[in-house]
């Protein structure tokens, strides 16, 4: 079974840049996309053989997820049950027989750390929503959680402690959510791969000098462990300032 999570920062402009190419390449049975910063009625997708689902913003253009599975699920849901949380369009849960899929876009801290209160609370609230789905099934949650969680994770780390994405307190909300039980899969796989990002500025040519962040994850309840046959980054694959990830389970 193959899962993808892209952050594609405006699902429209990456229509233009060949994202339907990309994702038949793909050929994945569960895409989840994060930035979509669009209503599902303003581009026509037709993705034979999927399901889509959509969670828009309210705020016309900004943040929202959607996936598309080939897997019919048991149920779905739309936010995390929470009404300050859950007007931005930022998570989607498909429940399956035996695992839950979770698609996140957690909110950015924004320059000068403008929303880090909130991120604080959002952190909080959506590990206790893992928590209670983790404790029917095991879960998966795909996404961009906008926060490199080591050194290694990042090009300049000494440069960027203190600024959003890896701040000490949005890594240690990072180690509380994998201390719910989770894994990071492709750090599991690859616990020493330096180099490896999955965002890029769009500023002094990051992406060509690899000057980039890894803030997209598949994080994954440790009962799945055994299930993981590749947990990976795709970076060539271009159309957005994020790069697709890709996890590989044993069905």
């Amino acid at each position: 079974m193959k899962l993808i999570s892209w952050n594609v920062n405006g699902l429209r402009a990456c229509l233009k840049k060949d994202f339907m190419g990309s994702f038949a390449a793909f050929d994945a049975d569960v895409v989840m996309l994060q930035e979509t910063k669009m209503q599902p009625q303003q581009a026509l997708l037709e993705l034979d053989g999927y399901r889509q689902y959509w969670n828009s913003a309210e705020r016309k253009g900004y943040s929202g997820t959607a996936i598309f599975t080939r897997l019919e699920p048991l149920n779905v849901e739309y936010g995390i049950g929470i009404d300050e949380h859950d007007h931005e369009g930022r998570v989607i849960a498909l429940e399956f027989d035996d695992w839950y899929a979770v698609n996140v876009y957690t909110p950015n801290s924004r320059q000068e750390l403008a929303r880090l209160d909130y991120r604080m609370a959002w952190d909080d609230a959506f590990r206790h929503y893992v928590e209670r789905l983790s404790e029917r099934k095991p879960v998966v949650v795909g996404g961009d959680l906008n926060v490199a969680h080591q050194p290694i994770d990042l090009k300049n780390p000494a440069a960027n402690h203190h600024n959003p994405g890896f701040t000490d307190c949005e890594r240690a909300k990072f180690d509380e959510l994998l201390s719910a039980g989770l894994v990071d899969t492709f750090r599991h796989l690859n616990p020493t791969a330096a180099g490896a990002y999955t965002w890029w500025s769009y500023i002094g040519r990051s992406r060509e000098r690899n000057a980039g962040w890894r803030i997209d994850y598949f994080l994954a309840s440790t009962e799945l462990i055994d299930r993981i046959v590749d947990a990976s980054i795709k970076k060539d694959v271009l159309g957005s300032d994020h790069c697709p990830v890709q996890l590989i389970l044993n069905d």
